[in-house]
């Protein structure tokens, strides 16, 4: 135990000297590159008072690793209001497909996905909203490494965040010792308390700590794959939207406490899913799914293998998803908000299935991480958890 802790200080060492040299040699290029990522105006927006940013910040040169943030300042007073990063989960979903563009940004995108229109219950009207796609590979965010595809996991996400926040804050550093919040929903419940816990070794280990780290929050939070699991299938059965037979079989062949299905789980959950569920959007049910979906004839299947907990289709327009394809495909759309700029091989999609990605925060494991929440609230941290 101790030399693993020897271990973790001297990384933390080694990560605060690497980060401080990178501080140091941006310095000069900071007020530039931050004017570079000023957006003016995007395609199709309303009038607005607030400024807006956006670009990429390099989290990794070795590997190429390069992570898209979109930052819409507070609408009064951004000098004044706290910073609040917000992740999406998936793992692989785009902070800018869902928590800017049918949560909490401050525009919504219209059926043709030719404008923008506000959204009167934007956060910004209260903070500086930091949206992060990541991990690289979602959204904007990119590699010139494949195999970072191939082994993308919890660690390294929360790594590469810590990162991203002190170079950012390095371009913007007016955002350095801000009140400082993460949030975040659905597997950013992995997400957020990692880098909540990075934040605060990197603190730790730090003469001059720059980011005020605060409190964050999660929502419909995915934590332990066995209760969410259970309660998933456990809801479908509940409200009709499976036999009892497929009820008893998806229960009598998932091992839920595992990391991985087994080919008879698959099979029941998959036929369940196709052929019992109808045209029932099962995160909302009571209200109409999305029939113009691309490709709404193919058989759909869970999105990840390791949770049956996928991220919902948010707000009361169930195919706001395609809205959002459309327009961030848009080239003038990309030119305005300085992405894409390295001309990544692949449309810009809300969700990416990553083959495989590593989880550290498994049953016993993740346990063992949210028990440290009491750590958090000591260290005087604030804690939201909200179900829906």
């Amino acid at each position: 135990m101790e030399s693993a802790m020897a271990a973790q200080r001297k990384t933390l060492l080694l990560l605060s000297l690497l980060l401080l040299c990178s501080i140091t040699s941006d310095a000069d290029a900071a007020p530039k590159q931050q004017s570079l990522d000023r957006i003016s105006a995007l395609p199709g927006q309303p009038p607005v008072t607030f400024s807006q940013f956006s670009g990429y910040v390099t989290v990794n040169e070795h590997h190429g690793r390069a992570l898209f943030y979109w930052l819409t300042e507070a609408t009064t007073y951004p000098e004044k209001k706290p910073l609040v990063l917000w992740l999406n989960g998936g793992p692989g979903c785009s902070s800018v497909a869902y928590g800017a563009s049918e949560e909490i940004g401050p525009f919504r995108l219209n059926r043709t996905g030719s404008s923008l229109y506000l959204n009167k219950y934007s956060w910004n009207r209260v903070a500086n909203i930091l949206f992060l796609e990541s991990p690289a590979g979602v959204g904007f965010s990119y590699t010139n490494t494949s195999s970072d595809l191939k082994n993308s996991g919890d660690g390294r996400t929360a790594q590469d965040a810590l990162i991203f926040l002190v170079r950012w804050m390095s371009r913007f550093p007016k955002y350095k010792h801000r009140e400082f919040y993460i949030a975040g929903e659905s597997y950013a419940g992995h997400y957020v308390p990692q880098l909540a816990k990075k934040i605060h070794d990197y603190n730790k280990a730090s003469s001059h700590p720059i980011i005020n780290l605060k409190g964050f929050m999660v929502g419909n939070a995915v934590t332990d794959n066995y209760y969410d699991n259970i309660g998933t299938v456990t809801f479908w059965w509940s409200h009709s939207m499976i036999s009892d037979r497929s009820y008893r079989s998806i229960m009598d062949h998932c091992d839920f406490s595992g990391e991985r299905t087994s080919e008879k789980c698959d099979e029941a959950v998959n036929y369940a899913i196709n052929h019992e569920f109808g045209d029932i959007d099962q995160y909302s049910i009571y209200t109409p799914s999305c029939m113009a979906l691309p490709n709404s004839s193919t058989i759909r299947s869970p999105r990840f293998k390791n949770s049956l907990v996928r991220r919902r289709v948010a707000g009361y327009d169930p195919c706001t998803e395609n809205y959002a394809e459309k327009y961030y495909n848009r080239p003038d759309v990309q030119k305005a908000m300085h992405a894409n700029s390295t001309g990544i091989p692949y449309k810009w999609t809300a969700c990416r299935l990553f083959s495989q990605f590593n989880l550290i925060f498994l049953n016993l494991l993740y346990m063992r991480d949210l028990s440290r929440y009491d750590v958090f609230i000591k260290e005087g941290l604030v804690i939201f958890c909200v179900g829906q």
